[in-house]
């Protein structure tokens, strides 16, 4: 087998826009997340709009719909 082939794990720092972090571990240092199992809707149990790269509002102003 080759030596040095995979690549090195780190005590990775997980942020989430809500404001909760979590460590694991990753290739990187840290990471950082839209949307992780605090805020959402499928494990909170409410339900929210998440469109994180603006889809609907490209569609809505492709199309004309309000």
């Amino acid at each position: 087998m080759k030596k040095d082939l995979h690549p090195k794990l780190h005590e990775a720092k997980v942020t989430c826009a809500c404001g909760n972090s979590f460590t694991t571990r990753a290739t990187f240092p840290s990471l950082k997340v839209d949307i992780c199992n605090e805020c959402h809707p499928f494990f909170t149990g409410k339900m929210k709009f998440v469109d994180a790269e603006g889809r609907v509002d490209k569609f809505l102003k492709k199309y004309g719909r309000k």
